[in-house]
């Protein structure tokens, strides 16, 4: 079936969509503030970038020669470069950085820092999964290797009962996948679909891009570092590792503690394509909240454990989601809708991991 093909019912319960628009503009109209970030984010950033070149810096300039204390600054890069992606990177390729939308290009480059390349990202984030969340053959999230099990319409091999087990390994696999071969094979799986990434570029001038964004990463923060860092060129590539392995285990379990979970759908199209509900109740049955009361997660994770309100209202900044959740949530009990919440991080993951567990069963 073509992606293209999906359609959501707008005429299944329109009241509950309205209102929770309205009451949303209310709360923007009402506050006098602009949907899009403030000075908290640019704060945000600032630290962020810090955390991420000074720890570089040092590196590159010989400062730190003591092993362990190598090792502890990739492993503070690879927390930067989490946060840059879940705070900063995020909203921008969202276009809710800034309401100036050449400064959310501007930082949607943010993504070079994490490996990845932005039109494959935008294209799989914002319109596959965003548009079509836990629909299998369409969003990609829950279609990982063969190893891992994410829907339970996918093919069950034995190897998945003990995927609760080893799937925190390969999490931390993400964005080395996208640094080394991910971004190729999507483009020219993207290619194939015919897929709209960019209006005024080929798929030829894409890849040429893509070639260029991978050769400067790599020389900028491979083989820099192992010419200048004063350490054996292994101890640096191990570095180098490390730093992509914490940074894409932390993405990993945010991303799926929000939507591979028990309370999660896996709503499937009919024939026509036709799925049975419109596009945000679709939203509140295959996502869930954690930790609301957080405040160091939401802050650093850039609101992804806001993810209702996210998926709800991917245009607005997270930095606006804490005061938003409330409306959501009297919004969706008032329609008797469900709002899926954890209380913690810790009961996220316990409910991620269960899902996991049933997932590799029949």
């Amino acid at each position: 079936m073509m992606k293209n093909m999906i359609k959501f019912p707008n005429q299944n319960r329109p009241e509950f969509v309205a209102e929770l628009r309205s009451e949303v503009k209310k709360y923007f109209d009402e506050n006098r503030i602009s949907k899009f970030g403030n000075s908290s984010l640019i704060v945000k950033t600032i630290v962020m970038m810090l955390l991420y070149f000074i720890p570089f810096t040092l590196l590159i300039s010989g400062t730190i020669t003591y092993l362990p204390l190598i090792m502890l600054a990739w492993l503070i890069m690879g927390v930067a470069v989490a946060g840059i992606g879940m705070g900063v990177m995020h909203d921008a390729n969202h276009g809710s950085f800034s309401s100036n939308q050449k400064v959310n290009n501007w930082m949607s480059k943010t993504l070079f820092l994490l490996g990845g390349f932005p039109p494959n990202w935008r294209y799989q984030h914002n319109t596959m999964h965003h548009g079509f969340t836990n629909i299998d053959g369409h969003d990609e999230d829950i279609a990982p290797t063969g190893i891992l099990r994410f829907s339970p319409h996918k093919p069950l091999y034995k190897i998945h009962k003990l995927q609760h087990l080893y799937a925190w390994f390969f999490y931390g696999l993400m964005t080395i996948s996208w640094v080394t071969f991910k971004d190729f094979k999507q483009l020219a799986g993207y290619k194939r679909e015919k897929a709209k990434l960019n209006t005024s570029k080929s798929y030829r001038q894409l890849l040429v891009d893509l070639i260029i964004a991978k050769a400067i990463y790599f020389a900028a923060f491979l083989i820099l570092p192992v010419i200048f860092i004063p350490a054996p060129w292994y101890i640096t590539v191990a570095g180098f590792l490390l730093m992509h392995f914490v940074a894409g285990f932390i993405l990993g379990i945010v991303f799926q503690a929000a939507h591979v979970v028990p309370t999660s759908e896996y709503p499937l199209p009919d024939e026509s394509g036709n799925v049975e509900n419109n596009w945000a109740i679709h939203q509140l049955l295959t996502t869930s909240d954690f930790a609301p009361k957080s405040r160091l997660l939401a802050w650093y994770t850039g609101g992804l454990n806001f993810q209702v309100e996210h998926h709800l209202f991917p245009n607005i900044s997270h930095v606006h989601y804490k005061k938003l959740s409330p409306l959501v949530q009297r919004t969706a009990e008032k329609h008797n809708l469900p709002y899926y919440v954890e209380k913690t991080f810790p009961q996220a993951l316990r409910s991620h991991t269960k899902m996991l567990w049933q997932l590799g069963r029949a």
